[in-house]
């Protein structure tokens, strides 16, 4: 395991973040590093160890999704709700900026964002909000639709019958109350779970499973893409050539990789991953 230091990050609008930094203190490049939903600071260490090297930094923190319920607070010691079961999609732009800020702060310019999973639509919708300023590339590590992984594992009625509890408590003014218990099979409010599982929620970025859906937000990013698909993600409705060829057709710039014989993590293949990621960051 490599070493790693502890980092605070304060984002624009003022919340505090708990990060690690691995790597050199004085980088010739950088990885910001999202985690997925109910991710943590801790996670993919084995892909974050494979990628920190002599030159490259990797800074991985927790945004306001981690773990699946948690306490966040700002810089006057105010307290919310967050974690995985409470968070706002779109406070991830905030969380995002403030660790590309901070990055920048450090002397950084050669910045990477990289996500994986549910951190993948994190990082494209901050590249649409912000247009990809300050960051040279962006990989998505297993960029699932969370709405089409339960409309295949959990199926159509279970997803509209927790929808119908969750807008209801959204219209009594409850969209942060969480869906009653067997309801739903995860800990999430009303709001969050439509964000996540509603075919027409900005979230839905990967529409890979709507043909006729344009993935606008997609097509928008202007800094080149790597997307890295798991050849056995367990989340996937599709097969790797089908998502892989969406990808390609929607991508303004960039590849697409898919990694054999790996699940959604990618576990086993973090030295293939890391070598992709590597091969990507050096010609950019």
């Amino acid at each position: 395991m490599q070493p790693c230091h502890v980092v605070e990050i304060i984002t624009p609008k003022k919340f505090v973040l708990n990060g690690l930094w691995f790597g050199p203190k004085r980088p010739r490049r950088a990885i910001v590093f999202v985690h997925g939903l109910g991710g943590s600071v801790f996670s993919m260490q084995g892909t974050v160890n494979a990628l920190a090297d002599k030159r490259t930094a990797v800074l991985t923190f927790n945004n306001r999704g981690h773990d699946k319920v948690a306490t966040l607070k700002n810089t006057k010691k105010a307290r919310f709700k967050g974690g995985a079961a409470h968070e706002v999609f779109t406070d991830c732009v905030d969380d995002l900026q403030g660790a590309l800020n901070f990055m920048r702060r450090r002397g950084v310019n050669n910045i990477f964002l990289a996500g994986h999973s549910t951190g993948c639509q994190k990082s494209i919708y901050w590249a649409y909000k912000k247009k990809g300023r300050g960051v040279e590339g962006i990989i998505l590590l297993a960029p699932i639709s969370d709405w089409s992984a339960e409309m295949h594992l959990k199926g159509k009625q279970k997803i509209a019958r927790a929808a119908r509890a969750a807008r209801a408590l959204v219209g009594r003014g409850k969209k942060h109350s969480l869906l009653p218990e067997g309801v739903w099979y995860e800990i999430l409010d009303a709001q969050r779970f439509l964000s996540l599982y509603g075919p027409d929620s900005v979230e839905e970025i990967f529409s890979y499973s709507q043909p006729r859906k344009v993935p606008r937000i997609l097509k928008s990013v202007g800094p080149p893409v790597l997307a890295l698909w798991a050849a056995k993600d367990e989340f996937a409705d599709k097969s790797p050539k089908e998502v892989a060829t969406w990808f390609e057709a929607h991508l303004r710039k960039g590849r697409v990789v898919i990694v054999p014989k790996v699940g959604h993590g990618f576990k086993g293949g973090e030295k293939t991953v890391a070598l992709e990621i590597k091969k990507f960051i050096r010609v950019q």
